[in-house]
């Protein structure tokens, strides 16, 4: 029978495994590791202005994700004030409405931004050009003039708007340049001269990020369009390209603030910058954002559920060392998976109690189980009757533990009982059918299994992996496939070719 079909399966596996936790780590920044930190910055834009005692509507720009940040939360504060977002052409506005506003009022906004390299900005549709742009004499020669020299010096719109921009910086105007400034304010200049050339531009207002600064203001910058693509400059020194702490506000060339029903309105800027762990970061825009098929998460389950799932998905860990014994290694255990329970309950019990507490419960439980035995129960009686018995000897264990103060001790009460009633029953008929022998390395070998099985679920970078990226659950499914294949010598047996290797 042909093995090409099995093949295909796993390589089917190992590479949908693979593209989902690469997709994950790539699109939705997974990190790898545990423990991984994130910058974020807490930003808080604070609105003033008085109130005429009429109504008053305030609306704000608002930032959205960008390349090299993601807005991770946002709330306002904002008491007697109606508030409504607003989002059209990839840009996100706030809208306060209010009956009567009387007075000075401050209206708050404050949102988390995460420093997210991998981000990237909503689509904005490029602006056309305005080819009706008016000069009144002399400034229409000027402008003019202005253009064909930045012209003859540029190859394209970005090198033709970084010649125009250092054409009227302080070491280089010329006449032109300094008698449209002394009409014109720079940037508005800029992009009348812009759209005169008809290079498509706007200006577009940042916010420059340092830690602990209070009562900042917005920056202003012009975006320069060649295709799809787009440039960033300094309207005062020319400089190309965006500082790696610039976070655009407003990106589509329109006001930041707009009031009505007040006057003497403004903005002012307050941030901090903190770190905290890559995986907080990750929820918090999981719990923001819709998951779609490709952002299949646990983080989308309630809390319970998501601690409830931290440990189920470490059960196919238990279940690869387990086959990795039994297949490769050869060890013999009671039961085929058992050995996984018990090491889920030495997680919740730690290591060294689970050990002394099992043993404690298998050791009782057989000398109780082997009275059992004369008096001929039927196998569901019996076994029934060994899992009141192990209720009742973990009961007592704990009672005692706390008297004597080992509260380690009521941990106890985390083993599986039903699984350690079939333990028992399984161990004593072993006993009964193949000696003590049998018995012990049987029991040994679970035990063995079930410490290693442990120190690999209970390490922090595989329980990560597993609890943020699923795709593993599909490569572990691989391997076992893979090994369930495997039909070669076991490393226990070939100590039955030792004789052969030896001289005589």
């Amino acid at each position: 029978m042909s093995r090409l079909p099995f093949y295909l399966i796993v390589a089917l596996l190992l590479v949908a495994g693979i593209a989902m936790s690469v997709h994950r780590h790539v699109q939705f920044e997974v990190p790898w590791t545990p423990g991984e930190q994130r910058q974020v910055w807490e930003i808080e834009a604070q609105v003033n202005f008085n109130g005429n005692g009429d109504p008053a509507k305030v609306e704000m720009a608002l930032p959205s994700t960008q390349q090299g940040f993601r807005v991770l939360s946002e709330h306002t504060a904002s008491p007697g004030y109606g508030l409504t977002y607003l989002e059209e052409n990839g840009t996100r506005r706030a809208l306060w409405s209010v009956r009567e506003a009387s007075g000075s009022q401050q209206l708050y906004y404050t949102a988390q931004v995460l420093v997210a390299p991998q981000a990237r900005a909503n689509v904005v549709p490029s602006p056309i050009p305005d080819a009706s742009v008016a000069w009144e004499p002399p400034y229409d020669t000027a402008a003019q003039a202005v253009i064909d020299l930045a012209w003859s010096r540029s190859a394209d719109p970005a090198t033709f708007a970084r010649q125009l921009i250092r054409d009227f910086s302080d070491d280089h105007q010329g006449e032109n340049a300094r008698l449209l400034l002394t009409q014109f304010d720079r940037v508005p200049l800029l992009l009348r001269l812009l759209d005169q050339a008809q290079v498509p531009a706007r200006e577009v207002s940042g916010l420059m990020l340092e830690d602990g600064r209070r009562r900042q203001t917005l920056t202003s910058w012009i975006q320069v369009y060649d295709g799809d693509d787009s440039v960033l400059f300094d309207p005062t020194s020319g400089e190309q390209g965006r500082p790696d702490n610039l976070l655009l506000w407003e990106n589509a060339g329109q006001s930041v603030l707009e009031v009505q029903g007040g006057s003497n309105s403004h903005v002012g800027f307050s941030m901090i910058s903190r770190n905290q762990p890559a995986a907080a970061a990750v929820r918090s825009q999981q719990a923001k954002d819709p998951d779609t098929l490709l952002n299949f998460s646990i983080h989308s389950l309630p809390l319970e559920e998501q601690s409830l799932f931290q440990t189920i998905l470490l059960i196919p860990i238990g279940a690869l060392v387990v086959v990795l014994l039994r297949v490769l290694v050869g060890i013999k255990t009671s039961g085929t998976f058992m050995p996984v329970l018990i090491a889920l309950a030495f997680i919740q019990t730690t290591l060294l109690t689970g050990l002394i507490g099992f043993l404690l419960v298998v050791a009782v439980g057989l000398v109780i189980r082997n009275y059992l035995s004369y008096l001929n129960l039927l196998l569901v009686a019996r076994v029934t009757t060994v899992i009141i018995t192990v209720i009742a000897i973990i009961s007592l264990f704990s009672v005692l533990s706390f008297r004597f103060g080992l509260n380690a001790g009521l941990q106890i009460t985390f083993f599986p009982m039903i699984i350690l009633s079939w333990t028992i029953e399984r161990m004593s008929i072993l006993w009964e059918e193949e000696g003590p022998k049998e018995v012990l390395i049987q029991g040994g070998g679970s035990m063995l299994t079930a410490v290693l099985a442990y120190l690999a679920m209970n390490n922090p970078w595989i329980r990560h992996i597993t609890f943020n990226f699923l795709g593993v659950q599909l490569i572990l499914m691989a391997f076992i496939l893979m090994l369930g294949n495997y039909t070669g010598y076991r490393l226990l047996e070939l100590r039955r070719f030792k004789p052969v290797t030896e001289d005589d």
